[in-house]
């Protein structure tokens, strides 16, 4: 007897739920959709040294692989989370200047030596600026 009330119970349960469901169209949440920050237009650098070390060491490793264009964007986000770092400067030099954009690596050897005008390969860079 104890059986038959359980299962009349849960039938009854059961089809009041799925009854309330059909009546009322199921509203899923609303999510935005997904956005690569990267891309974003109105993205915001604060000066911070540990990711910029971070975006150099794996701009190094696409340049290691002779991925330009990949080293390229990493070094540039080096430069932008840490505008006085002069490694990253020279090697987005280099990697504009494998990549054949001659004002770009300019630009960026210009800055290094800027930075450390005192560095090793100083007359190197500025026999490649013209200087």
């Amino acid at each position: 007897m104890a059986r038959v009330a359980c299962a009349l119970w849960l039938t009854l349960f059961l089809s009041a739920i799925l009854g309330a469901q059909a009546a009322a169209p199921a509203q899923l949440p609303v999510e935005p959709p997904e956005e690569d920050v990267t891309l974003s237009p109105g993205r915001e650098y604060a000066f911070n040294p540990i990711q910029a070390e971070k975006e150099l060491k794996i701009g190094m490793f696409y340049a290691k692989k002779s991925s330009w264009k990949a080293a390229t964007m990493r070094l540039r986000e080096a430069t932008r989370w840490n505008p006085g770092l002069p490694e990253a400067w020279l090697r987005l030099g280099e990697c504009l200047e494998r990549s054949k954009d001659k004002k770009g690596a300019r630009e960026a050897f210009a800055k290094y030596l800027e930075l450390e005008p005192e560095a090793k390969n100083a007359a190197e860079i500025k026999k490649k600026l013209g200087l």
